[in-house]
């Protein structure tokens, strides 16, 4: 068997073999193991095309998102109908903020009918950024149609409606989300939120909880009394959410000066 397998090996040439076995190990999430093959193949000569796919996933994986965005942009040069390279490319483009480069991958992402749903899900965020409600919840509905159960698509869906402070409409999404994945700390954070804003009373202290922490929930408490439009409410958490911390929070301090010009 071992013979057999070295034959194999050999017939497929040492570069394309660790190619190959590099994007299993891509797969599996062992980036220590594919990061290695990688090296040792691009030294066999392995073709330049197949290392630069397998780089950019590497990029990718490992949350460089620069170098991911620009990698797989190179590759759509090249490619330019390749949903997955495309659909990498709006991710790393929205983990880096660039919002109007995102918005041009997605559509590009989405143009096949074997599009994924993170893809799907992408476009719903890129509209969310541009307060496109209409355009989200038709990119979510197609994700949805695709991957109905996942946690990051469900949290997505429920941020895009607290957005518009549609509190009760986000409440069973958030849940379902935090369910399916308690280790979740955005999930917990967003039900947590949504649940703040239905009582529409200021986040308690945990036991234990660091004044970081507490500073920062209420913060987001702040955030969600002023989507809501009350101002008093949004003051209160804000200026609790600088005594807690200090006066130097300068996220609450900001938000603070922005409520206290709308408080009527």
């Amino acid at each position: 068997m071992l013979a057999w397998l070295g034959m194999a090996a050999l017939a497929l040439g040492a570069p394309d073999q660790q190619m190959l076995e590099a994007g299993r190990a891509l797969e599996a999430g062992r980036l220590d193991q594919a990061k290695a093959m990688i090296a040792k193949a691009i030294t066999l000569k392995a073709p330049a095309a197949a290392a630069d796919r397998l780089l950019a996933e590497l990029a990718f994986r490992e949350n460089r998102d620069a170098e991911a965005l620009e990698r797989y942009s190179v590759l759509l040069n090249d490619s330019p109908t390749n949903s997955l390279y495309a659909e990498r490319a709006t991710i790393a483009a929205l983990r880096q903020g660039q919002v109007a480069r995102a918005a041009d991958l997605a559509v590009r992402a989405t143009a096949s009918p074997a599009a994924s749903w993170r893809a799907w899900n992408a476009r719903g965020v890129v509209a969310d950024l541009h307060g496109d409600w209409d355009a989200a919840d038709a990119a979510y509905r197609r994700a949805s149609g695709l991957a109905p159960d996942r946690p990051e698509l469900l949290n997505n869906r429920g941020w895009s409606l607290m957005l518009r402070g549609a509190w009760h409409l986000a409440l069973p999404l958030v849940q379902r989300a935090a369910a399916l994945d308690p280790q979740s700390a955005r999930a917990r954070h967003n039900l947590e939120l949504v649940q703040v804003a239905i009582a529409e009373e200021l986040p308690q202290r945990r036991s234990g909880e660091s004044d970081e922490d507490y500073a920062a929930r209420l913060n987001d408490a702040g955030v969600v009394a002023g989507i809501q439009g009350a101002s008093a409410r949004a003051v209160e958490a804000f200026s609790r959410a600088i005594e807690t911390r200090g006066q130097w929070y300068r996220r609450a301090a900001s938000n603070l000066a922005l409520a206290q010009q709308k408080k009527p």
